[in-house]
């Protein structure tokens, strides 16, 4: 069935909610890893990923805050969010939009693998002309 617009709204405020509460955390995790990185300690490659995406969330923060402080700004946030669809930090994503996100990155696989092996093909073919 359909939500009311209360419910709608305690839903949005969930989101919001676990959305800073998953970036809070990843921040603090990220310090943690900075401060590793200063006193001469290595970091792994998920660590070092992990650390850039927080970095970069925390970037993309600021201009999404202007939306949160702004009053009435959030309305404009899902046209901001269609003309900008990487604005948001990567904790405030829907399942639906990670899937849509990693269908994707699929298709654009199969693409350049059809694209290579079609290439590949013409290659063979040329070489089998010189030598034939």
């Amino acid at each position: 069935g359909k939500k009311s617009l209360r419910q709608k709204v305690v839903d949005e405020l969930k989101h919001y909610y676990h959305g800073f509460h998953l970036l809070w955390t990843d921040t603090k995790v990220a310090a943690r890893m900075v401060w590793r990185l200063l006193h001469g300690q290595v970091l792994t490659r998920r660590e070092r990923r992990r650390l850039l995406r927080t970095c970069a969330d925390l970037f993309r923060l600021v201009p999404f805050l202007v939306f949160v402080i702004v009053p009435f700004m959030e309305f404009l946030l899902p046209v901001f969010l269609k003309l900008f669809p990487q604005m948001l930090p990567s904790t405030f994503e829907t399942e639906s939009k990670r899937e849509e996100k990693l269908r994707k990155k699929l298709n654009a696989k199969l693409e350049l693998a059809k694209f290579l092996r079609e290439t590949i093909a013409e290659m063979a073919k040329r070489n089998k002309a010189d030598t034939g």
